[in-house]
């Protein structure tokens, strides 16, 4: 199943232990502005992925308005791998349709 682009960022930035705005200017930055996301989208989205078990609570400050702070599990690495490895798949897919027809050059 695919992801979306929101969640495939959101994962990828989980990959060492993050909260909600790190995420949110991580994913900001990864995709040089092009992806920006909005707290309701944020946060919805990581209470998806915690209930798939994706991703886990690392830690939870009582200051500083309870920041939370999530980290990938195994579950969601697996995840995020083989929607890579998918992604990977099309874009080869993609050139070699291309490049048969001359019209690869346009894409190096």
């Amino acid at each position: 199943m695919p992801l979306t682009e929101s969640t495939y960022y959101i994962l990828l930035a989980l990959a060492r232990p993050n909260h909600g705005y790190g995420i949110m200017q991580l994913v900001e930055e990864m995709t040089a502005g092009r992806v920006i996301l909005g707290a309701g989208t944020l946060y919805g989205a990581l209470n998806t992925l915690l209930e798939k078990q994706w991703i886990r609570l690392v830690r939870e400050e009582e200051e500083s308005r309870k920041k939370k702070e999530y980290v990938l599990t195994l579950m969601g690495e697996a995840i995020l791998r083989q929607e890579m490895e998918r992604l990977e798949e099309l874009l080869k897919n993609g050139k070699k349709v291309l490049m048969q027809h001359g019209q690869i050059q346009t894409l190096l």
